[in-house]
């Protein structure tokens, strides 16, 4: 088995907040991530098999690369993580939660069982692994 990974980077701005909570809990819980701030992800999309016969490839890097720009940038890229998407409504964008949900948008866009792993880099000396499958 051979894995390949492709790297994009992208750029979000985020708050970790509840609304359930006062703001002074929010600011207990979570401290200065609690006020608006970005970031500028870098994220490693590995996929696993075995190479085509014909083509050489586990995958065509430029199919790859279609689900890269359609489930993650277009949905991400320059996006408050809070006010334009649904995805964090009632749980906050941490690193976890986040490499999670883009984990799963991957696993449902690509053929089944191709996505190995994602590597969410949130900063330079903060990242989170999803190994899948993922439910």
């Amino acid at each position: 088995m051979l894995r390949v990974t492709r790297t994009i980077h992208f750029s979000t701005s985020l708050r970790y907040w509840l609304d359930d909570l006062t703001e002074e809990e929010n600011r207990k819980r979570f401290g200065r991530e609690a006020d608006k701030h970005g970031h500028n992800y870098r994220l490693d999309i590995t996929v696993a098999g075995e190479p085509d016969p014909q083509t050489g490839m586990v995958i065509n890097l430029v199919e790859l690369k279609q689900v890269a720009e359609r489930e993650i940038m277009s949905r991400f890229d320059h996006k408050d993580l809070n006010g334009d998407t649904d995805y964090f409504v009632s749980i906050p964008p941490t690193p976890e939660h986040f490499a999670t949900l883009i984990f799963r948008l991957l696993q449902d866009a690509l053929p089944e069982g191709l996505l190995d792993r994602i590597r969410l880099h949130a900063s330079h000396d903060l990242y989170v692994d999803v190994i899948g499958p993922v439910e």
